[in-house]
């Protein structure tokens, strides 16, 4: 019967829909500016369409039927209906006799009439490669000397971005991609980013004395002049500012003097304003930064990602959008100064001696010592490019995982973007031609993309999260950032989704460490993943708009100096990360660190696109779950005992702890049906895959605005929704700060349980699977 509609379809309708694929078109302006999914049914396929070489699985090059002088004569209408009546009972008899003769004889192939013997059939296993063979290949097609070229071809002694230099470099990495055989299209933005006053400076005037013109900047500071009592706040930590509150330091309308380093600058300028100071001077200080007395620092101070006067939505046009702005922007004066100028302010400052865990030969500074901070920051608009290249899969084109770099940077930015840059192009090369020459075909989808803004806070890439997000969802799986992949020798580490460890620690026991002293793992992991390698994703990592903007499982890793001064590389946010700083710290081997960074990421993305099954471990987040729902449940308890008034006794942890039971279950069950699955069954294969994609998004609050609180996801982003908002509600519930509001934390309560039980429910799949315990 099944093939008796087919023919009939074919007879009527010409070919069937084939899979999905990436198609550029053009806007309505004429600009490459997006790249949509769309069936090729309507178009021919070109040589090399899937970016290496043929991919005509599905494709057909008969002409569809077309009754195009039929006359509509009652005469022909009735011809008509007649043969088709006797096309479907001739089909419908065909397709009896078949189904028969196959339930007679299920192991006669013979019983199958193949309707087109030029196409393949596509199973479960098709086209898979042994993976032995595919880490031969790569291992073949990566080498350090490959490297020394591609360095070259992409250094650039400027390329801000936005800037005639940041668009070369991008055309380069197009050009490459093209000459891989790629598709290839790109992603324009018009994005607002604020740079230093372009006529004049900004100053920094310490008791009437010569003022001081930094050359470095933060982008996103609030401007104008403020006037205020220095106080020195070590690193700006929250423990930091906590010590001084302690000691009743009042720290209203000061100016802090704080060290670069340990958080980043924007979080330091963050929770200086919380704690009501005025303005934030940040310096390179001898204890972090050697031999670096005059050196200037570039950074941001915007609390979030992406372009900030467009939050939530993509910065295509300005005009197109009311004048709204992220509520990340700081409203407080912040400005970087070098190691020079902090040295003699803090030689003169009075009041008490700092402690000795923070080094003891500071004082804190009193109300005498005044400093005038002067802030004449241009906001300007910039045209930004991303650009893109995609190895198109086999059989599920349309799932893939994007692998990204940054292309701009503040100076040369070699480790910050060069290398990055490089072991991108360097991957797109051997895949591809492992996949053109070699007879590699991945199951899945590759995107391979150079970000431009990324030093002023991820900018280029969050905007094409935010441009595509539906295009995004349930569609990318997975996202590896290659920026400063290379800083060093003495370390390896890695921040990623928990869904990603087991994958991490299967590639680090197979690419071997640096001179071939055994592998990644045995190397740096000492047999403790989680304790030596392991770190939190931050948020001013490309990663972290990723995992918790858009609930893509995302990993960042990378090869770092030890924490000692001699050793620490420093130069990333100066103009002084060049080739040689950084063979300095990494001992003349930044092309054989390339080529193992090169090759972990290309064994993490082969893999995901190679196996059947996706190569994520949904019981990992059920450990984290647990822990912090006792952790939760420890504090309810005590402040139901110390506050009964604040947090009655009416509030019980039965739903959030049966919320955490579910997904304990329905991770145990995935993983039982991932046992049984049968790899031969594409739909089978599908949607297991789709259930462990589902995971991480889900994970994401939908109970808040992407705009108010965009990175929403709540075991590893930040915001009121989170978990770990939760605990410090509880801690403040506990103390009875006035600021707490028992209120608010139950609301907050519910809508996490829910969003676990959620995310559950997802996992366990079918609506019939539920157990519906709440």
């Amino acid at each position: 019967m099944d093939q008796a509609r087919s023919t009939i379809s074919k007879i009527f309708n010409g070919e069937p829909h084939s899979y999905t694929r990436f198609n550029l078109t053009q806007n309505m302006e004429g600009d490459n500016s997006q790249v949509e999914m769309k069936l090729s049914s309507d178009m021919d396929e070109e040589v090399g369409e899937n970016g290496v070489g043929d991919n005509r699985n599905h494709n057909s090059n008969r002409k569809p039927y077309v009754a195009q002088k039929l006359g509509r004569t009652p005469k022909n209408l009735c011809f008509m209906a007649a043969a088709t009546l006797l096309i479907f009972i001739i089909g419908y008899l065909l397709g009896y006799l078949v189904h028969r003769k196959k339930d007679l004889a299920p192991t006669c192939a013979a019983s199958v009439v193949r309707l087109d013997e030029d196409v393949a059939h596509e199973t479960g296993a098709a086209s898979l490669m042994d993976w032995d063979d595919v880490k031969k290949l790569l291992a073949q097609k990566v080498t350090a000397a490959n490297f020394e070229p591609v360095f070259r071809e992409f250094s650039s002694a400027n390329h801000r971005a936005g800037s005639p230099e940041d668009d070369a470099l991008g055309n380069k990495v197009v050009k490459k991609f093209k000459e891989y055989g790629m598709k290839t299209w790109t992603d324009e933005h018009f994005v607002k980013v604020q740079d230093p006053p372009t006529s004049g400076s900004n100053r920094v005037v310490f008791k009437n004395g010569n003022a001081m013109r930094p050359e470095g900047f933060l982008s996103y500071s609030a401007t104008g002049q403020v006037t205020g009592a220095a106080l020195y706040a070590y690193y700006g930590q929250e423990s930091d500012l906590r010590l001084l509150r302690d000691r009743s330091i009042n720290m209203t309308g000061r100016v802090m003097l704080v060290r670069a380093g340990r958080i980043s600058l924007a979080e330091k300028v963050a929770n200086a304003a919380k704690m009501g100071a005025s303005a934030v001077l940040i310096y390179p200080d001898v204890a972090d930064y050697l031999n670096l007395d005059s050196v200037q620092l570039f950074g941001h101070v915007h609390m979030g990602s992406g372009d900030p006067y467009t939050p939530g939505f993509p910065s295509f046009n300005h005009t197109q959008f009311p004048p709204v702005q992220s509520s990340g922007l700081p409203k407080i004066l912040a400005q970087t100064i070098t190691k020079d100028m902090a040295t003699k302010i803090l030689k003169q400052l009075g009041g008490q001696d700092v402690p000795t865990e923070w080094g003891g030969l500071n004082k804190f500074g009193e109300e005498g010592d005044n400093i005038t901070v002067e802030v004449n920051n241009i906001l300007t608009e910039k045209k930004i490019n991303n650009v893109f290249g995609v190895i198109k899969g086999f059989v599920d084109a349309d799932r893939y995982v994007v692998i990204g770099a940054q292309r701009d940077a503040w100076g040369p930015g070699f480790a910050a973007s060069t290398v990055g840059t490089s072991v991108l192009v360097e991957l797109a090369r051997s895949i591809s031609d492992m996949v053109k020459n070699d007879g590699f075909k991945p199951r899945r989808s590759i995107v391979f993309a150079s970000w431009s803004a990324g030093e002023y806070g991820s900018v280029g890439a969050t905007e094409w999260l935010e441009g595509y997000v539906s295009s995004l969802s349930m569609k990318a799986f997975s996202y590896i950032n290659l920026d400063g992949v290379v800083t060093g020798q003495k370390g390896f580490k890695v921040a990623a989704s928990p869904l990603m460890h087991s994958l991490i620690e299967s590639t680090m026991n197979e690419v071997n460490s640096p001179n071939n002293a055994g592998t990644l793992f045995s190397r740096f992991a000492k047999g403790n993943l989680e304790s030596d390698v392991l770190v939190p994703l931050k948020l001013d990592n490309a990663a972290y708009p990723f995992l918790t903007f858009s609930g893509i499982p995302s990993v960042s890793f990378g090869f770092t100096s030890d924490n000692s001064p001699s050793q620490y590389y420093t130069f990333v946010g100066t103009k002084l990360d060049t080739r040689e700083k950084l063979n300095l710290a990494t001992g003349n081997q930044v092309s054989q660190l390339a080529e193992i960074a090169t090759r972990f990421a290309g064994h993490m993305a082969l893999r995901l696109v190679h196996d059947h099954l996706l190569r994520m471990d949904v019981m990992k987040y059920d450990k984290i779950i647990r822990t912090r729902v006792a952790q939760i449940n420890v504090k309810v308890n005590a402040v139901q005992r110390m506050q009964p008034k604040r947090l009655p006794k009416d509030l019980t942890m039965q739903w959030l702890m049966s919320a955490s039971g579910s997904y304990s279950r329905a991770s145990r069950n995935l993983a039982a049906d991932i046992q049984n699955s049968d790899l031969e069954d594409i739909e089978m294969c599908r949607i297991i895959n789709d259930r462990i994609m589902a995971v991480e998004k889900n994970f994401l609050s939908p109970f808040v605005s992407p705009r108010e609180n965009p990175f929403r996801h709540i075991l590893l982003g930040s915001g009121s929704h989170s978990l770990k908002a939760l605990s410090d509600h509880l801690d403040a519930l506990r103390t009875d700060n006035p600021e707490a509001d028992a209120n608010l934390f139950r609301n907050q309560f519910a809508l996490a349980t829910w969003t676990i039980q959620g995310c559950a429910n997802s996992l366990a799949g079918d609506v019939w699977s539920l157990d519906n315990e709440i």
